[in-house]
């Protein structure tokens, strides 16, 4: 008889020739566990997903809740629903004017897909500029914004009127134009290994887009929701961006994502023409129910309070020479060790003791640790314990 490994081989579309092939049974809180029992400390959270770990209460009473009423009724924007309704009030009273306007989608790829054709219609202009290095998305469009070609050069061409400038680098922002619809930027460069902004780079970048008329898109899709140590990334920096992209954490382990403009950037999606933009499933009420009850857990509990002390935490623990570097935004953290080969005889390691961790599209040096904001203290010791043991094990002291 077939096991669930081979039928998952064989029938389940394959995007690598090395899946972790962990057979999961139930999730909990921080852990997941597998068939025969073995529990497994979760350090990167479904990819910053699940915010509030996994099964937290709160998030699955408002799924089955809003499942009990309605689910699917009709593509959205046409019925007043009330968990979409909710959801978008509470966004807006917690975003700096003049984001007021969410535009619900399915997942972060669709976000970027949504806000290149919202500036594209705004701004009337076509060229569109994001820096290397950074992760937007697969679908064709945000795919094309993606450099290095690593993960895109098989399907191109892709997307024309794509430029690429250096994050960070100052040099790079003459090159925005009066020709640009928009810039896309990560406020902090996740799939690079955790790259921050440094010396204004946010505010410069800010000032050049509103020079030369181009709309500020700032993709929050894993930095955002208390992850790094505010609410949204951007308030540490003193921006405020034309657009705003969420998805992952957002709904608390439910897919959903979104962009956030002003109602004056966002009208231009309903006419000349109408339906300028459109999706059956974005905005799903029981996802946006989860993605209420996550953001209501975060926002009343201050939750990004507690992932700059958990940060620190990460920081004094994880302790060994064979540590080249340790770049973190709160619980988005990467913990460089060396090239690929022994990053991953670590990370084997890890998983065989107990805690699941992995590596960046752009940094096959470094460990991604980004658990629940929800990781307990205890925990957190765990996991640095096995982490330090396993690069012990693999290149000595």
């Amino acid at each position: 008889m077939s096991t669930l490994r081979q039928h998952f081989l064989q029938h389940v579309a394959q995007t690598s020739d090395i899946p972790m092939l962990l057979e999961i049974e139930r999730a909990e809180g921080s852990f997941l566990y597998d068939r025969t029992g073995k529990r497994y400390l979760d350090l990167i959270a479904g990819i910053s997903v699940s915010v509030l770990g996994h099964g937290h209460p709160a998030v699955v009473e408002a799924v089955k809740a809003q499942a009990d009423r309605y689910m699917h009724t009709l593509v959205y924007g046409e019925y007043v629903l009330s968990p979409q309704v909710e959801l978008a009030t509470l966004l807006a009273s917690l975003l700096p004017d003049p984001l007021d306007s969410v535009y619900f989608t399915n997942s972060g790829s669709e976000a970027t897909e949504g806000a290149m054709k919202l500036a594209k219609r705004y701004t009337g202009r076509a060229e569109i500029i994001a820096c290397r290095e950074a992760y937007h998305g697969s679908t064709q469009g945000a795919a094309s914004l993606m450099w290095p070609k690593t993960f895109t050069q098989a399907y191109h061409p892709l997307l024309p009127g794509i430029r690429h400038i250096g994050f960070n680098c100052e040099a790079d922002l003459e090159r925005i134009s009066t020709a640009t619809a928009c810039v896309i930027v990560e406020t902090v460069q996740a799939e690079a290994g955790v790259k921050l902004p440094q010396n204004d780079y946010l505010k410069k970048l800010r000032k050049r887009c509103t020079e030369v008329g181009a709309l500020l898109i700032f993709d929050e899709i894993q930095a955002g929701y208390g992850r790094t140590g505010s609410l949204w990334a951007f308030e540490q920096y003193g921006v405020v961006p034309d657009v705003l992209l969420l998805a992952k954490g957002m709904g608390g382990g439910m897919p959903i994502g979104a962009f956030v403009a002003s109602n004056d950037v966002m009208q231009v999606l309903g006419h000349e023409p109408p339906l300028g933009h459109i999706t059956t499933f974005g905005g799903h009420p029981v996802c946006c129910a989860a993605a209420l009850a996550t953001l209501r857990f975060i926002s009343d509990n201050k939750l990004w309070e507690q992932a700059k002390e958990k940060e620190v935490l990460f920081r004094k623990l994880l302790v060994h020479p064979a540590i080249l570097d340790i770049r973190s935004a709160g619980l988005l953290m990467a913990v460089e060790v060396g090239e690929f080969p022994v990053l991953r005889s670590i990370i084997l390691d890890c998983v065989a003791n107990g805690v699941i961790t992995d590596w960046f599209l752009f940094n096959d040096r470094s460990l991604r640790i980004a658990p629940p904001l929800t990781i307990s203290e205890a925990e957190i010791r765990l996991a640095c314990e096995v982490i330090n043991t396993a690069i012990e094990k693999t290149v000595g002291g």
